[in-house]
């Protein structure tokens, strides 16, 4: 479910307890029927995990080797919303006296894909059309069922933000990207309709890291909507060189983002 279809569902308010509890517990409708307490909900997102992992993925594909399924589950968790390789990731197990050779990684992605368990996002080079080949993103189809699987921590506040904007735009009917321009990362490079939207998200902008955030923005060359989405406390759509800054619970908010 959206942020607002979960709102109207739970016959909650808006307000950041509310926005909280969605990226904490996920947009699963079933939630409807249970209290949104941390041992019930993760209880239920546990199973629902575990019916996914071993029926739509390891039952559909005869898969035998379930500890590396898992394992490669926990890593895409961990990494969501960082630039991972098929060889990254048999480097790392590996590392981890797993030795798993990077076909069978692939075949392992794919088929957690064909579940929509998660989403791959390749990268497509900014002003040209290239789709590169390694180094693409991934993102979990439900928050809730992610945390279900290393547990919901402050922490990875970035990367949740990072996944929680990725599924937005997917609902809202983009066709999305990881953009690189030159040494530039933009998060994302939406399409739809034959319009382009460019979104960068962060949690909060810092004097640190404000001029990477707009800047990278601010160096492509078209006039597509260019917004940073974050968790600051933005009053009407504040502006940093022309590029829109807006907050997390406003992005979400149906009204506001079709302006866009």
């Amino acid at each position: 479910m959206s942020y607002e279809e979960f709102l109207f569902f739970h016959k909650l308010k808006e307000s950041q307890e509310a926005f909280l509890k969605y990226i904490k517990y996920g947009g699963l409708p079933y939630l409807i029927n249970l209290e949104l307490k941390d041992e019930i909900i993760f209880d239920y997102l546990k199973n629902v995990y575990n019916t996914i992992l071993f029926k739509d993925v390891v039952s559909r594909h005869q898969i035998r080797n379930t500890a590396f399924l898992e394992r490669l589950v926990e890593y895409l968790a961990d990494n969501t919303g960082s630039l991972v390789s098929a060889k990254k990731i048999s480097d790392f197990l590996k590392s981890q006296k797993i030795n798993i050779t990077t076909n069978m990684v692939l075949d392992y992605l794919s088929f957690l894909q064909q579940a929509f368990f998660v989403f791959k996002v390749p990268r497509a080079d900014i002003g040209g059309r290239k789709i590169f080949e390694i180094n693409d993103k991934y993102y979990f189809e439900d928050l809730g069922l992610r945390h279900s699987i290393v547990g919901w921590r402050q922490v990875d506040i970035n990367k949740i933000l990072e996944n929680l904007v990725f599924l937005h735009l997917k609902i809202a009917g983009y066709k999305v990207n990881v953009g690189k321009l030159l040494d530039k990362g933009i998060d994302f490079v939406c399409e739809k309709q034959g319009k382009k939207l460019y979104v960068q998200t962060a949690y909060l902008i810092t004097p640190e890291n404000q001029n990477r955030e707009f800047g990278n923005l601010l160096a492509i060359a078209d006039n597509y909507p260019k917004i940073v989405v974050s968790m600051d406390k933005v009053i009407d759509q504040s502006e940093y060189q022309g590029i829109k800054h807006i907050n997390i619970r406003q992005f979400l908010n149906k009204e506001v983002f079709n302006k866009f």
